[in-house]
């Protein structure tokens, strides 16, 4: 949904924009290609592989951490307040196809799924090392899996014998537990608690969340697409009550304290012909929302 984030940040030519979530680029070019000679663009990523895709141009400035320290980072490099913050959650499809990493159910590799190779948490650590509460918690809260109890227990069991160090040694270990017709949808959920879990991602998010709302400038816009639905509920619940649980605050006279309005009635979705070209579009769920 390219053209659908680009005119959701409603870009002005001199304008100071971020991309929270540079990955390949694309959303960071379409916007330079919306900015002058006055504007400006920050990329945030903890990816090393996403500095190869870095913009040769001084209007682009490339930030090599997680969009967790959006503020820090944005005030280091004088670019407080901001019109305009993209956000593009999840893994991204590069990462998805580096066989490598471990994101991917498709190839057989270490079970990493690191997001920052620098990090030392690794998806191969939590499945040997964790307890079987904390690995029943992870699978049934980050993965939605209904099982998540007998899940874990079974992790456990089997990792007493031999080290679960790869994907194909998770996969057989947990065989026998894959409903059946089923198969990529429960790997894929038990992938998404790992990965979650590794990187930390809900706690990233809740804390770019609430620094955006620091960041942007009065009518500045929030564009958060996310994949999953424990994402899009956290995105959903800021913009609608400046937080994440709970009712709307109110001041004195009654009115909402919440920093954002929402600028779309619900979630964008993709179109029938973009989910043709990009399957990966079918999940994802756009939201944009109007700094007060």
């Amino acid at each position: 949904m390219l053209e659908e984030c680009i005119e959701g940040l409603n870009i002005r030519p001199e304008g100071t924009y971020v991309d929270v979530t540079f990955g390949g680029g694309g959303h960071s070019r379409a916007i330079m290609d919306k900015l002058g000679a006055g504007g400006r663009l920050l990329a945030f990523d903890q990816d090393a592989d996403a500095q190869r895709n870095r913009i040769n141009d001084d209007r682009f400035e490339f930030i090599d951490q997680n969009f967790r320290y959006l503020k820090n980072f944005c005030r280091l490099n004088h670019a407080i307040p901001v019109d305009g913050i993209l956000a593009d959650l999840g893994v991204s499809s590069y990462q998805f196809d580096q066989a490598d990493r471990g994101f991917s159910i498709r190839f057989d590799a270490d079970l990493d799924m690191r997001m920052n190779q620098s990090d030392s948490l690794s998806a191969q650590q939590v499945i040997n090392n964790y307890s079987e509460a904390d690995l029943h918690r992870i699978f049934g809260i980050y993965g939605e899996i209904q099982n998540a109890k007998s899940l874990a227990k079974t992790i456990v069991t089997s990792r007493l014998s031999a080290p679960i160090n790869s994907v194909a040694d998770l996969k057989n270990v947990i065989s026998n537990l894959i409903p059946r017709g089923k198969e990529n949808k429960y790997l894929a959920q038990v992938f998404q608690a790992l990965r979650i879990e590794v990187n930390q991602e809900l706690e990233a998010l809740k804390e770019f969340l609430s620094q955006s709302a620091e960041v942007l400038v009065s009518g500045g816009r929030l564009v958060v697409m996310s994949y999953h639905s424990l994402e899009d509920r956290l995105v959903k619940n800021f913009i609608a009550k400046g937080k994440f649980s709970g009712e709307v605050e109110k001041d004195f006279y009654g009115n909402d304290q919440k920093p954002f309005d929402a600028v779309s009635r619900g979630a964008i979705t993709a179109s029938e012909d973009e989910i043709k070209n990009n399957n990966r579009a079918r999940s994802a769920k756009l939201r944009i929302a109007v700094k007060r």
